[in-house]
């Protein structure tokens, strides 16, 4: 990277603040994880990245890291939709749900970590609306962030037709919710 030549990324950026950097390798801060860290915290400061590093460090030591994340979508089966309806519908949840996950501090972190290990997903079979309906409730209730997708109508569904429920969270805890199910 030649600094001359490119000019400090400002705040959001996806290329990483070379000066930031430089401040976080002075830290002994590893580079992947310095651009990490800074890509994370949107390059508003080296102090911002290095906080965050440091309290991803400390919560790597208590085990947190252990921790593994899946993005479940369960799909309404009452309804006759062709495999690229289904394919599409489960699109809109993993963009709405990843969308919605980043307005919440816990929540962005949490995609984060699902993010970095691999961003498991899995689809999987549910009975109708009325079934979505009541593991989205259930998945609320244990604090999980759930998408629900209604459709326009437009190709092969009824419009308004619950379509595909997606739900994200630490593994043991989606199982709770969606253990049962079998896969589409």
């Amino acid at each position: 990277m030649e600094s001359s030549e490119q000019s400090p990324a400002g705040p959001g950026s996806q290329d990483v603040n070379p000066v930031f950097l430089q401040q976080l390798r002075e830290l002994d801060i590893p580079e992947e994880a310095a651009k990490q860290a800074l890509l994370h915290t949107r390059n508003v400061s080296a102090e911002e990245a290095a906080m965050y590093y440091f309290n991803k460090l400390e919560n790597e030591e208590e085990g947190d890291e252990d921790l593994l994340f899946k993005m479940v979508f369960i799909v309404n089966m009452e309804l006759s939709m062709g495999m690229g309806k289904v394919a599409a519908q489960v699109g809109h949840a993993a963009v709405g749900l990843y969308q919605a996950m980043q307005e919440k501090n816990t929540w962005r972190e949490m995609a984060w970590k699902w993010d970095h290990a691999g961003a498991k997903k899995v689809v999987l079979q549910g009975t109708n609306m009325a079934h979505l309906l009541e593991l989205q409730a259930l998945a609320m209730s244990l604090s999980l962030p759930t998408k629900l997708v209604n459709d326009a109508g437009l190709t092969q569904v009824e419009p308004g037709s619950t379509t595909v429920l997606a739900i994200m969270g630490e593994e043991d805890m989606v199982n709770n919710v969606t253990g049962s199910l079998k896969l589409l």
